[in-house]
């Protein structure tokens, strides 16, 4: 039509490599894993492509379907997905974003799979979710040895092995966890599932689970209480005998986003589990997937967050109005700054947990830190997310808020990862908790944000602010997340002086730990390097 001239809209920013991204290079480097570099790129020139994106964008379009009963009326219990969900899942496994870290011997590989992790997840996060509990399985399983030496090798295999088949008889295997029931939550101490023991050694499990991410998994952690308390069970779908445990899906949950992902209630029926672990002792076995799945939430938000930051500054970048484009604008730059800003912090950060999760095994100081800084990381960083994907998709303006900018997705799946794995006031008071009774984390946390002491005077005061919070315990419960938001910015800014970009790090400190900034994004002061943050986020 004569009247229907396009101009003055964005490019498609795709194809793009998602791996281009300084703060993560950075990091892959300073931890101990720039042998990963290369695939990293790969990865990210894959995730960024026309494929990937087609494949995140139909598996979410087109959700889980849940299939209760066969034609015949036999009970089945499968989940149906759209074929590009196994398409994911297969990239996802073929490298090593799973369980595989964990039987690799080579130094940073934890760090390589926390930067393939992140920068995978750009094609889509719903798939992550399967991806992070096969990962997150791991150590927690080792406290049956015999479970894991039977089961380690097909969870850290890169095959792809969709199905419902007895586990041993698989190329690779797919872990789920499920622990909370609908009258507790996160109180998972009030759980009322029972499990009762066999002759043969085995565990009757009775009880409905209110939430059990990926229900089509082949196996599950679960909690139930046994005769000597709360404790941890695993779950496989298909027994020894090839016939199918009585797990019952009970239906599929209608979530705000991860749409591509299934989440479920199921019902144990007379179920068969194994111990992991000893009776009684459930939360702490279970603790360690919870452990990692928390720093992947951390990923996740930082991978979020980065997007939005990218896809912010090249509609900015491309796009005009007022005479001007918009990138030009200076009250545009003043948002995108601040968004790179909270960006170039969430995965600066991330990379560090990451190398402490590499080194925990063998330095206790490392693995003091890693245990107060996730939690304290997963409280603040996902919390930030839903507002920085809020403030994205605002550059766009209408535009943003059309689903096939893509926004709108990115929006919804921002909260996921405040609430998994313990929402915000659960991850604060377990920060003080482990404080409390691990007197060991709060030196190691003071002794990696004094290793930038001196190096900004606006950071110094807040570690200074941070020790006079510590040392009143009046109300510490109350003020739990004045506390650890405290601390999670100080471990921040500590990270950016150290090891960020020089203007990245003045305007971190000079808003997040100073004085000098408003409440919503774009309120940076004046004086901040503008051009050189917003060019960290150009393709």
């Amino acid at each position: 039509m004569p009247t229907h001239e396009v101009f003055n809209q964005v490019p498609d920013i795709v194809p793009f490599d998602v791996a281009q991204n300084p703060a993560l290079l950075e990091g892959l480097h300073r931890e101990g894993a720039a042998w990963a570099e290369p695939e990293v790129h790969e990865l990210g020139t894959r995730a960024g492509g026309f494929e990937a994106q087609e494949w995140g964008r139909l598996a979410n379009e087109y959700p889980p379907v849940l299939h209760t009963h066969d034609r015949y009326g036999n009970r089945i219990d499968e989940v149906e997905f759209h074929p590009y969900w196994h398409e994911l899942m297969k990239v996802a496994v073929a490298h090593g974003l799973h369980g595989s870290p964990w039987l690799d011997n080579r130094p940073g590989v934890h760090v390589a799979r926390a930067a393939k992790f992140y920068t995978w997840g750009a094609a889509d996060a719903g798939h992550m979710c399967p991806i992070s509990m096969t990962y997150a399985i791991v150590p927690a399983l080792r406290h049956n040895p015999e479970l894991a030496a039977r089961y380690e090798p097909l969870l850290g295999s890169r095959t792809y092995d969709f199905g419902l088949r007895e586990p041993s008889t698989k190329a690779g295997l797919i872990a789920g966890m499920s622990m909370t029931e609908k009258q507790g939550g996160s109180d998972v101490r009030t759980n009322t599932t029972t499990a009762t023991p066999q002759p043969d050694g085995s565990y009757r499990i009775v009880g409905h689970k209110w939430f059990t991410s990926a229900p089509m998994s082949d196996m599950f952690l679960t909690l139930a209480q046994a005769p000597g308390g709360l404790s941890c069970f695993l779950l496989p779908r298909v027994l020894p005998d090839d016939t199918r445990n009585p797990i019952r899906i009970q239906r599929l949950k209608d979530k705000l986003g991860n749409k591509s992902n299934a989440s479920s209630e199921i019902e144990y029926e007379n179920s068969t589990g194994w111990l992991v672990g000893a009776e009684g002792a459930g939360v702490k076995t279970i603790v360690e997937m919870v452990n990692m799945t928390r720093l992947d939430c951390v990923i996740g938000s930082a991978t979020g967050m980065r997007a939005g930051a990218v896809y912010a500054a090249h509609h900015a970048r491309h796009r005009e109005a007022f005479g001007a484009k918009l990138i030009d604008q200076p009250a545009m730059r003043n948002v995108l700054a601040d968004l790179v800003i909270e960006s170039d912090a969430a995965t600066t950060v991330m990379m560090r947990l990451a190398g402490a999760t590499d080194r925990a095994g063998t330095d206790p100081a490392e693995a003091a830190l890693r245990r107060i800084a996730l939690a304290v990381t997963k409280y603040w960083v996902c919390k930030r997310a839903p507002a920085h994907a809020a403030e994205a998709l605002e550059c766009f303006g209408g535009n943003g808020y059309a689903e096939e900018s893509g926004m709108p997705r990115l929006y919804r799946e921002a909260p996921l990862m405040s609430i998994w794995e313990g929402s915000g006031n659960v991850a604060a008071l377990d920060a003080l908790r482990a404080m409390g009774r691990q007197p060991e984390t709060v030196e190691a946390f003071f002794n990696e944000v004094s290793l930038a002491a001196g190096a900004d005077p606006r950071l110094d005061d807040a570690i200074a602010r941070l020790g006079k919070e510590l040392s009143d315990l009046d109300e510490i419960e109350y003020r739990a997340r004045r506390v650890v938001e405290l601390m999670a910015l100080v471990l921040q800014g500590a990270q950016l002086v150290r090891h960020g970009h020089p203007a990245v790090a003045d305007a971190f400190c000079g808003t997040r730990l100073g004085d000098d900034w408003g409440i919503a994004f774009g309120t940076l002061p004046t004086g901040v390097n503008t051009t050189d943050i917003i060019a960290r986020a150009l393709t």
